[in-house]
């Protein structure tokens, strides 16, 4: 399946109703005060490069690279639309991420996500991305709701 990933400014109705559908299902998953997911205000910093992923007309997902220092990135606001699910959209937009962590000269990308249920398939889907499993890393503190991963990068070539 194809899809057209760009970098969205997030003044949409359509990604602003993705990402409110997006920490609603984190807060409906973890308990107050434990969930990392940025709001639209959050997902605007400059250090934050935001994509959506569509089909058509159709708004599939969204995901987003954070920059937290010049060799270190980490994945946010990963989402898929339930009517895409298992088709590709997510695999597409953490391609896009990875790339453009390697264009960047990153060393690694880290991601933190919930536990659960809810979030198995996430974890799944990470690992099999090569990510694996690490301790908390920026500001980040470890809870028993909370679960942390990280992907080396290669060094570039130029």
């Amino acid at each position: 399946m194809s899809f057209t990933l760009r970098i969205d400014d997030l003044s949409s109705s359509d990604v602003q109703s993705l990402i409110a559908e997006h920490l609603e299902g984190m807060r409906g998953n973890t308990p107050a005060g434990q969930v990392h997911a940025l709001a639209i205000e959050g997902l605007r910093r400059p250090e934050i490069t935001f994509w959506t992923a569509w089909m058509d007309a159709q708004l599939c997902g969204c995901g987003a690279l954070k920059e937290l220092d010049a060799a270190t990135g980490e994945v946010k606001s990963m989402r898929t639309r339930s009517a895409f699910l298992r088709r590709g959209v997510g695999q597409a937009l953490l391609d896009r991420i990875v790339r453009t962590a390697l264009e960047r000269n990153y060393r690694r990308i880290y991601l933190e996500t919930g536990t659960g249920p809810a979030f198995t398939a996430a974890h799944h889907f990470y690992l099999r991305n090569g990510f694996t499993w690490c301790g908390p890393f920026g500001e980040y503190t470890a809870t028993e709701f909370n679960v942390f991963m990280v992907r080396e990068l290669p060094l570039s070539r130029a």
